[in-house]
């Protein structure tokens, strides 16, 4: 059997090839929740190859070409097996095509059911970590990025939200088709998408994508989208994308998910309140964190939801609320009455979303805070701009923070990431 390309979701993903771009064809209809796709993969091989194997769930493959020739195939147990005419060698590019159909439903996991999602009236798709199976063929890995292009075609008076810029859209026989453009490299569970009836409202730079019924401006939890994308472009550099947006559902939803260039959130998180507030701040953190840095392996989370739920008590601080260590005080106050079995830099599969990987990981950025003093934001601003669209390893973060310090910095993330008992706290100031 083949070793697990990552341990935390054994199955998914291989490491023998990487794809280098996905173009996505999409036809659904809503009414029967059926669809209708062809997927062109560009792969390129990282070993020699004499087959192709995909992840893809719930979904009838029809037919596959590679090169553009017929090519042989099997799919079950969640995989699609391409076979390929002849051996390929570690380099070589191949161009497969999939065509495959029916009712996409989410993928059953340890974590629920991921992926795609039916609203009461469109869809949803929320991947993370590993749901993207469940509409298209893809290299299930976070550390595999690659480029995107999707054409969805649904019937009019339904509005389609895809990762990237909206690059056209086209309407015949009562159907539209509107096309996104992916540029930047993407991991496949942050692939998404987005079928509804929403209208648009700006929010400075930020679209908000909303039932008309659900307000997005003042006095909402979004009234200061811009705000915050301002401060956290000063505090961690550039907006790594081409633009930001943020979808409101209909439906109530319990959390709320990033994706590239995108967040998703139910119409409950509109409600006004630090508690909704600072979810705003933590999705939109993660396109820093999470989408253009993203964990080279799911063991390394807290590089995802550390960052990010640091970032809450950031703008907490930047707008005039608590100050980050306030919230570094209570938080750590609240771990060290909590067991203390958790190991941050490998929480397991079953702990990965556990609060305390959000919160200790927070903790262990703001005594790196106090370690660096006022070189913290420039090491922070540098490490975003010197692995943009890249991976990320802890190792990698270690390495490049002790040039900004002649603390040990390998010493803390020692006693923060890879040991379970509790730290005391030091406080940034």
């Amino acid at each position: 059997m083949m070793p697990a390309a990552d341990a935390y979701v054994p199955g998914h993903g291989n490491r023998r090839f990487g794809v280098r771009a996905y173009d996505l064809d999409l036809d659904y209809r809503i009414a029967t929740n059926h669809l209708s796709a062809r997927a062109v993969l560009e792969i390129e091989a990282a070993e020699p190859l004499d087959q192709v194997a995909l992840d893809l769930y719930g979904l009838t493959v029809t037919k596959v070409k590679v090169g553009g020739r017929p090519a042989r195939f099997t799919h079950r147990d969640r995989k699609l097996r391409i076979a390929l005419a002849s051996p390929v060698k570690a380099g070589s590019r191949l161009s497969v095509e999939i065509d495959y159909a029916g009712k996409p439903r989410p993928m059953p996991s340890v974590f629920g059911p991921v992926g795609w999602e039916e609203l009461t009236d469109g869809v949803l798709v929320a991947a993370q970590p590993c749901g993207a199976p469940s509409w298209f063929p893809c290299n299930d890995r976070p550390d595999d990025k690659a480029s995107y292009r999707f054409a969805i075609t649904v019937a009019d008076g339904y509005r389609v939200v895809a990762n990237g810029v909206l690059a056209g859209r086209e309407r015949r026989s009562g159907r539209t088709t509107w096309r996104y453009v992916q540029a930047q490299p993407m991991a496949p569970y942050l692939a998404v998408l987005h079928i509804g009836r929403y209208v648009s409202t700006a929010a400075g730079e930020v679209e908000v994508l909303h039932p008309r019924t659900v307000p997005v401006g003042v006095g909402t939890a979004f009234e200061r989208q811009a705000d915050m994308l301002e401060v956290f472009t000063g505090l961690f550099g550039p907006y790594p994308f081409d633009g930001y947006a943020v979808v409101i559902t209909a439906d109530d939803l319990e959390i709320p998910l990033e994706a590239q260039t995108l967040s998703t959130f139910g119409a409950n998180h509109a409600v006004a309140g630090w508690n909704n507030e600072r979810l705003v701040a933590h999705e939109l953190a993660h396109q820093w964190f999470g989408n253009s840095l993203t964990a080279a392996t799911w063991a390394d989370i807290w590089l995802h939801e550390g960052f990010a739920c640091y970032s809450e008590w950031l703008w907490s601080e930047a707008s005039g609320g608590r100050s980050a260590d306030e919230l570094a005080r209570e938080h750590h106050r609240k771990l060290a009455a909590l067991p203390q079995d958790l190991l941050l830099g490998d929480p397991g599969r079953d702990d990965m979303f556990d609060d305390r990987v959000y919160k200790r990981g927070a903790l262990t950025l703001h005594a790196l805070r106090a370690l660096l003093g006022d070189r913290f934001f420039d090491m922070l601003r540098d490490w975003t701009a010197a692995n943009r669209w890249g991976v990320v390893t802890t190792p990698a973060f270690v390495d490049f923070a002790q040039r900004y310090t002649k603390g040990d910095v390998a010493g803390l993330i020692a006693r923060w990431v890879y040991a379970k008992p509790l730290p005391p706290l030091t406080f940034a100031g």
